[in-house]
């Protein structure tokens, strides 16, 4: 099984002719790709050793797409005057007289025949309370909940108590609001610094782009049970100002909804027309859309989405199965690539080529491991992929 998959993923790489000619909505031949993250285990961009490791892995692999992470928690791994680039800064101070690192990978990668996207955390800060945006925008760019209090108030990033006891945070942290004039714009200004850094990458890969929201979760404003956030007085201001006053439900649910569609759409235009623009999506299309306001059905259906890619991680197979069946048939399942949670089950290698087995039943066009850095901590997994 394990020398099936290495020679089908090898024969599909070989098929391509060129970079151009690779893109797997035009081409039909699958992607496989890995995201490699900025602060994990491997820290692939802090020296040219670790970017030719990660370059012979891919390579060995099968890999055609490589997700490298570039800008997280308001901070960037590329020269910025509207992110924190300390860690570019960083690098560049120890090693003075190597490449950039991120021109260095995407220069190694292209020799190789792999596409670069830049991966771009969107509105979650992580835990960084003073970022440049903040200095530029305000306090009022953090997103506010549905009790009136701001992120930046909740202790340790969660949930205050009592309510800590039965809600939590899906992703603790600091969130921005897209609602908040200038948030958008400081954001899509990122990207610009991203394109003159970097211009030969093959695309921008969004992560982040949604709303935060409490578990469990609720199906929109109109249940007033649990957290709802982008509740800032700005935000309900410009509600209030095109829908004659404030109020909870539907259309303030599609206000927010569209506030992320218009992020979306402003760094669409913001990237080269040779850039692919992609996003990291919930897997469950309804949760997205009502909970996260994240219509990414829609975006891929508008066309601002060159292709999607379904976070699809579980430890259960069977769900995985019934999941990307879902995913594939449903709207522009076409450009939907499925994200596997490979860091789940990197102590099981058996059954994380099982579950790769179970995403290529229905043909997607990609196949996305999250991620490189779990992988490369375990030597089974990476062996089990076919480590050089």
């Amino acid at each position: 099984m394990r020398a099936l998959f290495r020679l089908s993923l090898a024969a599909l790489i070989l098929s391509a002719c060129s970079r151009a000619e690779q893109t797997p909505a035009v081409s039909g031949h699958a992607a496989f790709g890995l995201w490699v993250l900025a602060e994990g285990s491997e820290r692939v961009l802090e020296s040219p050793e670790k970017i030719a490791t990660l370059i012979e892995r891919a390579v060995a692999l099968g890999v055609s797409d490589l997700f490298v992470q570039v800008h997280r928690g308001g901070r960037s791994w590329f020269p910025s005057t509207h992110a924190d680039d300390a860690p570019w800064r960083t690098l560049r101070a120890r090693e003075p007289a190597a490449p950039d690192p991120l021109n260095d990978l995407i220069a190694r990668a292209h020799a190789r025949g792999l596409r670069v996207h830049a991966w771009f955390n969107c509105l979650s800060l992580a835990a960084n309370s003073d970022p440049p945006i903040l200095k530029v925008v305000g306090r009022d760019a953090i997103m506010v909940d549905n009790q009136g209090r701001s992120l930046l108030d909740y202790p340790g990033g969660n949930v205050p108590p009592p309510e800590r006891a039965y809600l939590e945070l899906e992703t603790p942290g600091l969130w921005l609001d897209p609602a908040v004039p200038g948030v958008v714009e400081q954001l899509a200004a990122t990207v610009d610094d991203l394109v003159r850094a970097a211009p030969e990458l093959d695309g921008l890969h969004l992560d982040y782009v949604r709303y935060p929201f409490a578990l469990p979760m609720t199906p929109g404003s109109r249940f007033p049970l649990g957290l709802d956030f982008g509740y800032g007085e700005i935000a309900r201001a410009r509600f209030a100002q095109t829908n004659g006053g404030f109020s909870r439900g539907d259309a303030w649910d599609g206000f927010r909804r569209e506030r992320v569609r218009e992020l979306v759409a402003a760094l669409r235009g913001r990237i080269p027309k040779t850039w692919q623009l992609s996003a990291a999506g919930l897997a469950y299309a309804d949760r997205a859309y009502l909970t996260a306001f994240q219509d990414w059905r829609g975006w891929l259906d508008e066309g601002l989405l060159d292709f999607a890619v379904a976070m699809a991680y579980t430890r259960d197979d069977r769900l995985l199965r019934y999941q990307v069946h879902a995913l594939r048939g449903g709207v522009g399942g076409e450009r939907v690539w499925l994200g596997l949670g490979s860091w789940l089950l990197t102590t099981d290698p058996a059954r994380m080529l099982g579950q790769i087995a179970l995403a290529r039943e229905v043909t997607p066009p990609g196949i996305v491991l999250f991620s490189y850095d779990a992988l490369a901590a375990n030597p089974r997994a990476l062996e089990a992929l076919g480590k050089p």
